[in-house]
């Protein structure tokens, strides 16, 4: 750590203008500190917009035409890039060539209460913070992929939201089975990855329901789902622990149709996932690294998502 700090500061010089930023969804804050953390200036709030970009911007141009500063000529912009409002700002600072650093919040509340014995909340305060911070080395350089990179990247952060999903539904359907029919497991071990007993979950999930059906209408139902039927003696089965199920028996019919949505939720779920995994192959090879990198032991098509979109090109 302390020979990254050194690192920045040696990037750091007289000639350098520090700007830091606190973020925030419409109006950010901006101080500005020379290479010693001296504040050059006053505050500045400015919307997230086109033209608040441009009047940041404008004064950083004043900043620098004053006579005692003509020498300013390298722009640093400190930030915390925490959540999602700060790329945007970001993104467009990065596209006009300047340089964006992060600084890490736990420095930032660190820093607040050394500078005046208290960590209370300011964006005005939070900003002369973070130039400071920057001024000190104190930042690290966050990644913004670009093109293919950061396809692979979106790609990524949309499967972990959508597994996220899949796993609340399964555990929101384990439950109601564990309420309503917790005995199905000793007939169907994983009654959500089979295709029969995601079938009898569809129509007949609860123990008087399979009653009511019956070993004729239940091998009928499976039919429908496989094209090898599972044989009588599950189905007899299933009818047994049914007939003897401590399950409980109210509010069946609204619970049936909770179930159903979740169903259907839950398909849907594993379909995007398919559709994602998809689109992460052809991504990683539009890379051209394809067949170097899968070919490392244990890497698969989502391994590699995450990697190419966290670290972009390896070269």
């Amino acid at each position: 750590m302390k020979n990254r700090n050194n690192q920045h500061l040696k990037e750091i010089t007289d000639t350098t203008l520090i700007v830091g930023v606190d973020i925030a969804k419409s109006v950010h804050w901006a101080r500005f500190v020379d290479y010693r953390g001296v504040e050059i200036g006053k505050a500045i709030s400015f919307k997230n917009d086109q033209q608040g970009f441009k009047s940041i911007l404008a004064r950083i141009n004043e900043i620098c035409k004053k006579k005692a500063l003509s020498q300013l000529d390298r722009i640093l912009f400190g930030m915390e890039p925490t959540g999602h409002y700060w790329k945007p700002l970001a993104n467009h600072l990065i596209d006009l060539g300047y340089k964006v650093v992060g600084v890490n919040p736990f420095h930032t509340k660190k820093a607040k209460e050394l500078d005046d014995n208290s960590p209370t909340k300011s964006d005005k305060k939070d900003a002369l913070t973070i130039a400071r911070l920057v001024s000190q080395g104190r930042y690290f350089e966050p990644y913004l992929p670009r093109d293919i990179y950061s396809e692979l990247r979106v790609l990524t952060n949309a499967r972990v939201i959508i597994m996220k999903r899949f796993t609340a539904i399964k555990n929101t359907i384990t439950a109601i089975l564990d309420e309503y029919f917790p005995e199905i497991r000793t007939v169907f071990r994983k009654p959500l990855e089979g295709k029969a007993s995601r079938q009898i979950l569809k129509r007949c999930p609860f123990p008087r329901l399979v009653l009511k059906m019956g070993e004729s209408g239940i091998l009928s139902e499976i039919k429908k789902a496989v094209k090898k039927s599972v044989g009588k003696k599950k189905v007899s089965e299933l009818i047994k622990i049914a007939s003897e199920s401590v399950g409980v028996e109210y509010g069946i019919k609204t619970t049936k149709r909770r179930l159903d949505m979740l169903l259907e939720d839950l398909e849907q779920s594993e379909r995007h996932l398919i559709e994602i995994e998809s689109l992460m192959e052809e991504n990683i090879a539009a890379t051209g690294y394809s067949e170097q990198i899968l070919s490392i032991k244990g890497m698969g098509i989502v391994t590699a998502a995450r990697f190419l979109g966290e670290v972009g090109d390896p070269l």
